[in-house]
């Protein structure tokens, strides 16, 4: 990014300062995404921009992935019918019916790297996590909130969506009926373990 003068300087990334003040990083836009997105099951029946769906569907093009192929897909679910086979599929939890329905599946036939079949898989799932992460933060930071839903029948949803592919997980989102505070978290020095 550059400034707005016409110069060539860059207004980002900003000159490395020599002190870091934590309080200015805990306030920045991401931290704050991270610390206050909370689970949300029930939305309002309303539907989400398309200019917000395009920034979700960009922040889980920008999310990592091995060796940069991005071994995923991402199925944007639209149809009433399929999202009523999704919440079967999804050991009938009917909150996977929500107006935004994303099923993230996993594609290993894009990663181009020499290693057995099993480890191109693990790449290809920790891809389609990864991107479904991103996608998550996104919808949060735009307002919106989602769940993220595991418990699935992997052959119902492949079928619901007819792909060969094997589905990782499926992001529901949508505005929030109420806001829902965050949940207490385990302290930092109980949930890492230092290796000197």
């Amino acid at each position: 990014m550059y400034d707005e003068s016409g110069s060539t300087g860059k207004v980002f990334p900003k000159p490395e300062i020599s002190e870091v003040n934590f309080e200015d990083i805990l306030q920045t836009n991401i931290y704050n995404v991270m610390l206050n997105r909370r689970s949300q099951r029930k939305f309002e029946e309303k539907q989400v921009e398309d200019w917000k769906m395009d920034i979700i569907f960009a922040a889980a093009d920008t999310a990592p992935t091995a060796g940069g192929f991005q071994g995923f897909e991402i199925f944007y679910v639209k149809n009433r019918n399929t999202k009523e086979k999704l919440v079967e599929a999804s050991n009938n939890q009917p909150y996977v019916n929500s107006p935004i329905v994303l099923v993230f599946c996993m594609n290993p036939e894009r990663v181009k790297m020499k290693f057995p079949v099993e480890i191109i898989k693990k790449f290809s799932l920790q891809d389609a996590t990864l991107a479904a992460s991103y996608a998550q933060l996104a919808a949060h930071s735009l307002g919106l909130s989602s769940v993220w839903i595991g418990m699935i029948d992997e052959t119902k949803v492949r079928e619901a969506i007819k792909t060969d592919l094997v589905p990782s997980s499926i992001l529901c989102i949508g505005y929030p009926r109420k806001i829902l505070h965050p949940k207490p978290k385990r302290s930092l020095t109980d949930l890492i373990k230092t290796i000197e």
